[in-house]
This record gives structure tokens, sequence and C-alpha cells, in this order.
């Protein structure tokens, strides 16, 4: 393995893993915890989902996500449709309530992030620009599996 790579590797894993722990804390105030905003998010950003590919999506057993789709349905978050294509399935849909709940949230977090940026200098902006276009870059090529 190459030594220099591996260690950028490893510091990148940490340093996003980091990130998106402290951008998490502006979740709270959703009041829905970590894994069912993750699944709204899902819902909201991917459409209409039936509940193995949002299983598949969260990468946890259809029961884990029933739970968790059950209590979004419970707070008025998430629906249950039919599909237009195939009436006997049943597709799960954000509400507008949901949907709202969660741009809220995801304008908070960017709220954060660019409070840290700020304390960047304009150079290090620029670095830093160059670097998310080159990591968006990884994600989307043949290898990269982008949602």
């Amino acid at each position: 393995m190459d030594a220099p790579l591996s260690s950028l590797a490893e510091r990148l894993h940490s340093a996003a893993i980091h990130l998106l722990r402290r951008l998490r804390r502006e979740d709270e105030a959703m009041g829905v915890g970590p894994a069912r905003a993750s699944a709204l998010s899902v819902l909201v950003f991917a459409g209409p989902l039936s509940l193995g590919e949002l299983a598949r999506a969260e990468q946890v057993r259809p029961p884990t996500m029933s739970r968790i789709v059950k209590a979004l349905e419970g707070a008025g978050l998430v629906r249950r449709e039919r599909d237009a294509a195939d009436a006997r399935a049943i597709r799960l849909a954000a509400t507008a309530k949901g949907r709202k709940l969660l741009l809220a949230g995801r304008r908070r977090r960017v709220r954060a992030l660019v409070q840290l940026l700020g304390t960047l200098s304009a150079r290090e902006q620029l670095i830093l620009r160059q670097s998310v276009q080159l990591l968006e870059r990884t994600l989307t090529g043949p290898a990269g599996d982008r949602r």
C-alpha cells in the first residue's frame, strides 16, 4: 500500500468524521435522532423509496428501518403512498413538514460550517475550495458512489 496515500486517507477519514460529528450537534434542535434524521434526508433528497431501498441506502436491516419509519410517520414527517407503477407496492415519502424540518436542520449545519470556514484565511479558503472540487471529482468518477 502507498504509505503517503494511506496516511492522507487516514487523516481525511478522521477529519470527515470529526467535522460531521461537530455539525451533527446542530441536529439536536430538530428533535429527531441521528438515524431518523439520516433516513428522512434520504427521502427528502432521493424521493419516494420502498422500505427495502431506504434500508439499503442507510445500510441497515429492514426491521430496523421499519422502526425508524414508524417513528417518522408518528411525528408526521413521513407518509406511505401507493406506487403509481405497481398499486401493490408502497413507497415512503417525506411530508411537507418533514422536508421543512430537514431543510431547516441543513441550514443550521451550513451556518455552523460557514462560521468554522470563516476562521480560515482567503488563501486557505481557496485551497479548501480546490480540495472540495477534487473530492467531488473522486466521488463522481467511475468508482464513485455519490448520493
